[in-house]
C-alpha cells in the first residue's frame, strides 16, 4: 500500500517538462506510467451518453468507468467499488470521469498514454474556432470505431421509451449554425453567473454536451443517446417533459426555448442567444366584441365606447403560429376521405395586417389581427395542426404545399419595416413532421446538411437521405427558415 500511496504522489506532480530534475526520478515516473494492460481495453462497449452514476452505489461523487465492461464505478481506493471490480474480475484500466485521467486499479497509478486521447475526445469533445468555421463548408464522412460512416450532425437520437418528440426539436436546433456554434464552444457560457440553487443552468450544460455529441467527427457509434439531456428536462421542468410519454413537440419546443434563454441570462430586455437567432417583432390589433347575448341596441351602444375601440400593441415572438382550415369531413365517391391541401401564403395571410380572427378568453370575445415589424434570422413557424377540447384531442390532416427555397415575407411587414428589412426571402433547413393519431403518433425530422446540400430524415437511429420534394408531401408541425444572406451572391448591407 506505501507503494501505491508514493506512486500516487508521483503522479500528482506533473513534471513531463521538468527533465532536468535528474534521471532516478524521470525513470520511477516512466514506470508509473506506463501500464501493461492498455491492450485489455474494449472501445466497442465504452458509452458515455449516459448518467455519470457508480452502477453499485448510484453515487454521482467520483466516477470511474471500467475500460474493459465499460461500467461505472465509484472510487478507486482500498474497499471501493471500483478497487473490488478490478480484483474480482481483473479489470485494471479505469477512467475518471470528472478528471479524465486514466488508472491502473488494483495498483493505483496514473497512466499517461497518447493513444488513450481517443477516449478523452469520446467523453468530452472540444472545438475549435477553425473547426467550427469548416462545419458547413464540408461534407466529409467520417467512420465511427463501430465500422459505421456518419455525416458529423447527421447522427440518430436514441428513443429511450417515449421521448422522439424532444428528439426532433433537439436534432432541428443542432442544425441552426449559430445555435449549434454557441453550444459547441464552452466558454461562451462558462462564465454566466447564475443564483445559489438554481437548477436550470443543468439544461445549458446538457445541450452543449449533446451539441458536441451530435457533431463530434471521431464518435464510437453513429449515434448518440440524449439521455443525459432529457433527464435535465424532465428535472428542469419539473416533470412536465418525461421519458416515457409521449409529449407535444411545440409545447417542448416553447418550453426549451424560454428556458434556455432565461438560463442563459437572458431577459425581456437583455439577449441570448436565443432570441438573437430566433426573435421577432409584431403588431398586434386588438378589438374587443360585446356579449353575443346583447340585443343589438346594446352591441352598437358598446362599440362606441373607449373600452371597445380598436388597440396596437408591440410584442416579441420567438415563433410564428399557422392557423389550417378547417379539415373537410366529407368522403368523395370511393368512400376515401380527402385530405385537404392549403398553399404556405393562405395560412401566412394570418399576418398581412387586413385578416381578422376571434379570439375567446373565459369572459371576453376579441377581434385581432397582426403585422410583422421585424424578420429574425431563423424564423420558426408553428402549423396548428392538434385542437383540444374537454374530451379529447384533434388533429388536422391538412397537408401544407409549401416552396423549400425562396419564400419571400415582405408583403407580410409593415411599410415601415419594409423600407428597413433589406432581406425577406427564407430557405426551409428544418421540417418536422407528426405521423399517425394525436396521442399515439411518432416524429421524425427533415435536415438540411449544409456542407453538402443535401435533405436528411431522421427518426430516432435512423436516418436516411431524402429528395427535396418528398418533404412537402408529410404532415408538417414544426419548420426552421434561414432567411437567406443575400439575394444575388451580393451584400446588401454594404450597399453593393
Amino acid at each position: 500500500i506505501m507503494v501505491s500511496l508514493k506512486r500516487e504522489r508521483d503522479v500528482d506532480v506533473d513534471d513531463d517538462d521538468n527533465e532536468d530534475e535528474g534521471r532516478g526520478r524521470q525513470t520511477e515516473d516512466q514506470r508509473s506510467r506506463h501500464c501493461p494492460y492498455l491492450d485489455t481495453i474494449n472501445r466497442s462497449v465504452l458509452d458515455f451518453d449516459f448518467e455519470k452514476l457508480c452502477s453499485v452505489s448510484l453515487s454521482h461523487i467520483n466516477v470511474y468507468a471500467c475500460l474493459i465492461c465499460g461500467k461505472y464505478f465509484q472510487g478507486r481506493g482500498l474497499k471501493s467499488h471500483a478497487y473490488t471490480h478490478s480484483v474480482q474480475l481483473t479489470h485494471h484500466v479505469f477512467l475518471n470521469l470528472h478528471t479524465l485521467k486514466f488508472y491502473c486499479l488494483p495498483d493505483n497509478y496514473e497512466i499517461i498514454d497518447s493513444s488513450l486521447e481517443d477516449i478523452t475526445y469520446v467523453l468530452k469533445p472540444t472545438f475549435t474556432k477553425q473547426h467550427i468555421a469548416g462545419l458547413d463548408k464540408q461534407g466529409k464522412l467520417y467512420r465511427a470505431y463501430d465500422g459505421t460512416t456518419y455525416l458529423p450532425g447527421i447522427v440518430g437520437l436514441n428513443n429511450i421509451k417515449a421521448n422522439d418528440y424532444a428528439n426532433v426539436v433537439l436534432q432541428a436546433f443542432s442544425n441552426v449554425p449559430p445555435l449549434r456554434n454557441y453550444f459547441l464552444e464552452e466558454e461562451n457560457y462558462w462564465d454566466i453567473r447564475r443564483p445559489p440553487g438554481d437548477i436550470m443552468f443543468l439544461l445549458v450544460q446538457r445541450f452543449g454536451e449533446l451539441m458536441r455529441k451530435l457533431w463530434n467527427p471521431r464518435n464510437f457509434k453513429a449515434h448518440v443517446s440524449p439521455h443525459e439531456m432529457l433527464q435535465a428536462v424532465v428535472l428542469c421542468s419539473k416533470k412536465t417533459f418525461q421519458i416515457t410519454k409521449q409529449g407535444d413537440a411545440v409545447d417542448f419546443m416553447t418550453w426549451f426555448l424560454n428556458a434556455l434563454h432565461g438560463a442563459l441570462g437572458g431577459t425581456k430586455k437583455k439577449s441570448s442567444i436565443i432570441t438573437k437567432a430566433f426573435q421577432g417583432s409584431m403588431r398586434i390589433f386588438s378589438k374587443k366584441l360585446p356579449h353575443p347575448d346583447l340585443t343589438p341596441e346594446e352591441k352598437e351602444a358598446l362599440l362606441h365606447t373607449e373600452d371597445y375601440q380598436e388597440k396596437m400593441s408591440e410584442s416579441t415572438f420567438l415563433f410564428l403560429t399557422l392557423d389550417l382550415p378547417t379539415a373537410p369531413l366529407y368522403k368523395d365517391e370511393k368512400e376515401q376521405l380527402i385530405i385537404p391541401q392549403v398553399p404556405l401564403f393562405n395560412i401566412l395571410g394570418k399576418f398581412n395586417g387586413n385578416i381578422e380572427k376571434e379570439y375567446k378568453t373565459y369572459k371576453e370575445n376579441f377581434l385581432k389581427r397582426f403585422q410583422l415589424t421585424k424578420l429574425p434570422p431563423y424564423l420558426i413557424f408553428c402549423i396548428k395542426r392538434f385542437t383540444k377540447n374537454n374530451f379529447f384531442v384533434e388533429k388536422n390532416p391538412t397537408i401544407v404545399n409549401f416552396p423549400i427555397t425562396n419564400v419571400d415575407l415582405r408583403e407580410y411587414l409593415t411599410e415601415e419595416a419594409q423600407a428597413t428589412e433589406k432581406n425577406t426571402t427564407y430557405d426551409l433547413v428544418a421540417n418536422v413532421v407528426h405521423d399517425g393519431k394525436p396521442t399515439e403518433g411518432s416524429y421524425r425530422i427533415h435536415v438540411l446538411h449544409h456542407g453538402t446540400g443535401k435533405w436528411y430524415e431522421m427518426q430516432d437511429l435512423q436516418v436516411i437521405d431524402i429528395l427535396p420534394q418528398m418533404i412537402t408531401l408529410s404532415e408538417a408541425y414544426i419548420q426552421i427558415w434561414k432567411r437567406q444572406e443575400s439575394s444575388d451572391g451580393t451584400n446588401h448591407h454594404m450597399g453593393v
